[in-house]
């Protein structure tokens, strides 16, 4: 039996463990969910409830981007709301909570920005014995166009009104799902704590098209030659959705919000960012339609086994634990250096580094042979001219060979500096801890392999 509790209670909305599936074609109805919910998971986001009469959905509706042998890297969506009726939906909805009380049901909803639609709806939902709300403030496609999901989301004002109108009826917490179309998420999120919201998800999916055919000269996915934007999500989304996690959690105005993030998770150790950055509760969507529901087995069991590693026993022993390293750029040390280490008995030889740093870094890297054959020709190393080398990264990210380049910090012996230490201080005090290279001197790519051919 595990040492560890995986239970968690975010913004009022108790469950088991933090896994909830997102609303979604996942938790379409009441037999996807009871089955997700005999698998393991903790709880679920019931697809997106509107008014009748449902809405129509397209088809195809589906699109995805593979890269470098990875399938649906990023995956693209025309889907609209429920497109089932919304007594069917309530009824199923329910049924579960009956049959499941111990795990966390959220009622997604989407209906126009007028109290009395509001307040219809909220209460339908609630009498479902459901945990709590979650209003749909991003999809950004379909019903946008019809002055919802986005549309509101987008604009600070309407969030907080909509939130507003909610609040006036609702008995469970309320969270408003926030898009990330948008310049600034902290905005959004504090109308929504001003709409006395217990919490907020994030990130709802991205604006996008995914391609166009260069044969027919018609979009990737269409429909008779057309196609519509859609919402973008997947892997590949990732690290958008943990900047604007972590900017709301470490954002003053926001403070007492919950958040369930959202955005590219595939595995335990994704889902542990987005706690260490603020989340209470994780959602996952594109992994599951992916994969399936059985994913939540190496969800739990290596969360689990990372908590116990770490000597964690809940999960408030670490949420949040790291969103305070995050911090705007004028905060860095202007002092900090590290530079680049190559391990020659790792080297292939590939000349990735010295490509990318010759051609668009700091050329800091040589070429040489250190005697040995490899095939009969001079076996080729990477060598890093430290003096010249600024830390870049870039070195360490082309090779492909793991841990062959590392980037190790250097003792400069100076006090930390920030910029604005830096500018308080009249632009005085900053010591370079880099010379400075002057390019007429330094050999082309070119010189550096004529002159080793020739000697």
């Amino acid at each position: 039996m595990s040492k560890v509790s995986l239970a968690t209670n975010c913004g009022g909305i108790k469950s088991p463990n933090p896994f909830w599936l997102a609303s979604a074609p996942p938790t379409n109805s009441g037999d996807q969910v009871m089955r997700a919910f005999d698998l393991g998971w903790g709880g679920a986001v019931w697809k997106t409830l509107g008014e009748d009469p449902p809405v129509i959905d397209t088809c195809s509706r589906y699109g995805a981007i593979d890269y470098n042998g990875q399938k649906i890297l990023g995956f693209n969506n025309i889907e609209l709301i429920t497109d089932r009726p919304l007594e069917d939906n309530l009824k199923e909805i329910a049924m579960v909570k009956k049959k499941y009380p111990k795990h966390a049901v959220i009622v997604s909803l989407m209906v126009p920005c007028e109290r009395k639609p509001w307040h219809d709806i909220v209460k339908r939902a609630e009498d479902t014995g459901c945990d709590g709300l979650e209003l749909n403030f991003g999809c950004p496609h379909g019903m946008s166009e019809r002055g919802m999901g986005a549309a509101v989301g987008q604009v600070p004002e309407y969030t907080k009104m909509v939130v507003e109108y909610v609040k006036e009826v609702a008995r469970t917490p309320v969270f408003a799902k926030l898009t990330p179309n948008i310049t600034d998420v902290r905005y959004p999120a504090r109308a929504a704590r001003a709409g006395k919201a217990e919490g907020v998800s994030l990130i709802n999916t991205i604006n996008s098209v995914m391609g166009v055919d260069l044969d027919t000269l018609a979009p990737k996915p269409n429909l008779k030659g057309k196609m519509a934007h859609g919402g973008y999500c997947g892997p590949a989304v990732k690290p958008i959705a943990l900047h604007m996690v972590s900017s709301i959690a470490n954002d003053a105005e926001c403070k007492g919000l919950a958040i369930s993030g959202i955005g590219g998770i595939s595995n335990w150790r994704e889902a542990a960012e987005f706690m260490l950055l603020g989340s209470t509760s994780v959602q996952l969507c594109t992994a599951v339609m992916h994969h399936g529901f059985r994913i939540i087995e190496d969800l739990v069991d290596g969360l689990e086994n990372w908590m116990e590693e770490k000597g964690y026993t809940k999960l408030d022993d670490f949420i949040g634990k790291s969103a305070g390293s995050i911090v705007d750029w004028k905060h860095l040390d202007l002092h900090a250096k590290t530079v680049a280490s190559i391990n020659p008995d790792t080297c292939i030889g590939c000349d990735l580094c010295y490509i990318a740093c010759w051609d668009t870094a700091h050329q800091c890297i040589e070429i040489e042979s250190v005697g040995a054959t490899l095939h009969g020709r001079p076996r080729r190393v990477a060598k890093i001219m430290q003096d010249e080398c600024v830390g870049c990264n870039l070195c360490s990210l082309v090779c492909p060979v793991q841990d062959c380049i590392t980037m190790v910090p250097v003792d400069t012996k100076l006090a930390p500096l920030t910029w604005d230490q830096y500018m308080k201080q009249g632009m005085k005090g900053y010591t370079s801890i880099y010379p400075h290279y002057q390019l007429p001197t330094r050999p082309s790519p070119q010189e550096h392999e004529k002159a080793k051919s020739s000697s």
